[in-house]
């Protein structure tokens, strides 16, 4: 079955740099994209700039995430290192940080289903390729993509698609993710 509603297959970890936190990560991706919008870009900034902490942004300045159902990520260590950052205190979005070492887990959309965890959280080669690139149309002046990738200017119907099958395939629920202890100012 395919990514969006099949049956979970192996496990992958997602590990902070340091290895203190870590989170099991069951079945295919829902998808895989780069996000250029400006939320995505002012967290790469701000949370790139924390002690220790590595870029979130590639080189052309999009975040590369691993979309995943929440009923398939858990916590195995490291919760109590866990924080929320949120861009504005009204956010309805959070970008959770292993504080140990400053590294970026994941980004969750509170009321949604899935988890928009960190490409360079997983090992090398456990980072399935990029499938598309979303919100270009505020990437960087200058930046130009050459490659085969789709890269629209906004959300897609497609994108949109893959996120109601993956929905449908849990049954139209929005877990809870429980395991973050509480925020950090970045």
């Amino acid at each position: 079955m395919d990514a969006s509603g099949g049956r979970p297959s192996e496990q992958r970890i997602v590990r902070c740099k340091c290895g203190r936190a870590t989170l099991a990560v069951e079945g295919p991706p829902i998808m895989t994209v780069a996000c250029y919008c400006l939320s995505c870009q002012d967290a790469a900034q701000r949370i790139g700039s924390l002690p220790g902490a590595e870029p979130l942004a590639d080189s052309d300045g999009g975040t590369h995430f691993v979309m995943q159902r929440k009923d398939r990520v858990a916590c195995q260590h490291g919760a109590e290192l866990l924080r929320e950052h949120r861009l504005k205190p009204t956010s309805s979005t959070r970008r959770i940080i292993a504080t140990c070492c400053n590294s970026a887990m994941f980004l969750e959309f509170e009321s949604g289903h899935w988890l928009s965890l960190y490409k360079a959280r997983f090992d090398p080669g456990d980072q399935p390729p990029l499938e598309m690139r979303t919100m270009t149309q505020h990437r960087r002046s200058g930046v130009e993509f050459t490659d085969e990738v789709p890269s629209p200017n906004k959300h897609t119907l497609g994108f949109m698609w893959k996120l109601m099958r993956a929905w449908g395939g849990m049954g139209f629920r929005a877990p809870k993710i429980n395991f973050v202890r509480g925020s950090v100012d970045a």
